[in-house]
Formats: structure tokens, C-alpha cells, sequence
């Protein structure tokens, strides 16, 4: 980088509001494939991942899927989110 550059960052980052919860990829990432249902909820299932109705606790809606085993992190991800659906994630000031 030269004297002569910003030091600014090209793109705006935004306000540092917190968000509550852990990213649903981050988790999932966390885990190797395939894997058991069972077996998610023994190491993950305590986690809390961010939902479009705030955060929620990943055993409750593994409760709520039907399947019992996933063959890749993708199908894990769909089902998930199947349950808790799509959409912007509120912040902990909305």
C-alpha cells in the first residue's frame, strides 16, 4: 500500500450493533458429514443461531425436523431453515 491510499475502507461497514446468536453456516461448519440428528443436537444443540424471530436454540428446531439424518451440511442448512425461515435477522437495538 503506498503513502498516498486511504486508510479508510472502500465500503462502509456499518454500525457495530450486535446481533444475538451464531450464523446457522458457522454452526453447520462446526460439524463433520454426514451426521445423525442425534448426534447434531448432543454437540450443537446448545448453540443459539439467529432465526428472522430472533435467536433460538438449534435442539428446539431440530425438534421440529423430521429427519434423522443428513447426508452433507447443505441439506442440514435446508431443513433448518425450513423450521425457521428466511429473512433479515433483527439486531439487540429492534
Amino acid at each position: 500500500m503506498s503513502d498516498d491510499e486511504d486508510e479508510d475502507p472502500a465500503v462502509s461497514l456499518g454500525s457495530k450493533t450486535p446481533v444475538e446468536g451464531a450464523p446457522l453456516a458457522r454452526v453447520s461448519s462446526r460439524l463433520t458429514w454426514p451426521k445423525e440428528k442425534s448426534e447434531i443436537d448432543r454437540l450443537e444443540g446448545d448453540s443459539v443461531i439467529r432465526t428472522p424471530e430472533g435467536p433460538r436454540e438449534l435442539s428446539a428446531v431440530l425438534a421440529e425436523i423430521d429427519e434423522t439424518y443428513f447426508q452433507r451440511h447443505q441439506e442440514f442448512e435446508n431443513h433448518v431453515r425450513n423450521v425457521i425461515g428466511t429473512g433479515p435477522i433483527p439486531t439487540a437495538d429492534e
